[in-house]
């Protein structure tokens, strides 16, 4: 009798603990991205049932450019966007929408990418160079790490790529498009395709605040315990990817959701393990170089950080957990 007990009672441990399926009464979530390795906590949560086990049905939507993350967001398409930092401050000072940042997750992993026949960053000057959105987030960071090889604004072409997939893809085809920020796994496949990697925006640039959260304010007020839940499975899932003894099944997930070779993946993930945020912090001196890089490209002086973020629901997601 206590062995059939202690049975029943494991088996409904193991029913009350495992992820279940999204239910009709879930709350449901439309949250854009950009394709990438900077996707890997909501992968995971996905995956793992983080989000789920906290009533929510999130649908992650990869975005081709900034242009329709920004305006998806906005206009009430999408409840949750990550991308750059950056892009939540152009869309609050562009658009005038009222966006609250509410979490982070890492310093953009960004390498500046070249073709094979450039031999300096200074070889730029005259050329072509392609980026996702001309006054934003990464444009900025590739703008001031030509500069500081004494290439200024002006001393280039600038061509609309789109995202990093495009980027990549407009300089495969095109060896006149001679320039572009990358992240991986794509700045992985272009090291495989040949393109020279000219070093990291985090070493040029020191703190960078890249991927984060970011809604629209009256949306986070009205569904307040949504958006501190939502942070939570991101959390959740932050700590199980980048536990040592989950790597291999870290590595599938990155294959099935990105489309990727299994070495491809696990470059990627081995090679921004390390600039991925502590459970999705925000670095508040890589926000405050991030406004600084924004006000040196479209004039005035860099704006109060308090402007942009709201970490109080970062604060009881953590509280909570």
């Amino acid at each position: 009798m206590k062995t059939l007990l202690a049975a029943a009672l494991a088996a409904t441990v193991a029913i009350a603990s495992a992820p279940r399926d999204a239910l009709a009464e879930d709350t449901k979530l439309s949250v854009i991205v950009f394709p990438g390795v900077q996707d890997l906590p909501m992968f995971v949560a996905q995956a793992k049932g983080f989000y789920v086990k906290r009533g929510l049905a999130v649908d992650l939507k990869f975005t081709v450019n900034s242009d329709e993350l920004r305006g998806g967001l906005a206009e009430g398409k999408y409840q949750i966007a990550h991308s750059a930092i950056d892009n939540a401050f152009a869309l609050k000072d562009k658009a005038n929408a009222d966006i609250a940042v509410v979490l982070g997750g890492d310093n953009s992993f960004n390498h500046l990418i070249v073709q094979p026949d450039i031999k300096s960053l200074a070889e730029v000057k005259g050329k072509t160079v392609v980026v996702d959105a001309i006054n934003t987030a990464y444009a900025f960071q590739l703008y001031e790490m030509l500069k500081q090889k004494g290439v200024n604004k002006g001393d280039y072409e600038i061509k609309l790529a789109g995202g990093t997939a495009l980027r990549l893809d407009a300089m495969l085809k095109d060896k006149n498009n001679v320039a572009a920020m990358m992240n991986p796994p794509f700045s992985t496949r272009a090291a495989k395709e040949g393109l020279k990697d000219m070093g990291t925006a985090a070493a040029a640039l020191g703190a960078y605040q890249g991927s984060s959260a970011f809604v629209l304010r009256p949306w986070a007020q009205a569904n307040s315990d949504t958006v501190v839940k939502y942070i939570q499975a991101y959390i959740e899932g932050w700590r199980w990817a980048f536990d040592p003894v989950n790597k291999a099944e870290v590595i599938k997930i990155l294959v099935e959701r990105l489309k990727l070779t299994e070495d491809v993946a696990t470059q990627a993930f081995d090679g921004t393990k390390d600039d991925s945020a502590k459970d999705g912090v925000v670095d508040m001196e890589g926000v405050k170089n991030v406004l600084k890089l924004r006000a040196q490209y479209e004039g005035g002086t860099p704006a109060s950080p308090d402007k942009y973020l709201d970490l109080s629901y970062y604060k009881k997601a953590i509280a909570g957990m």
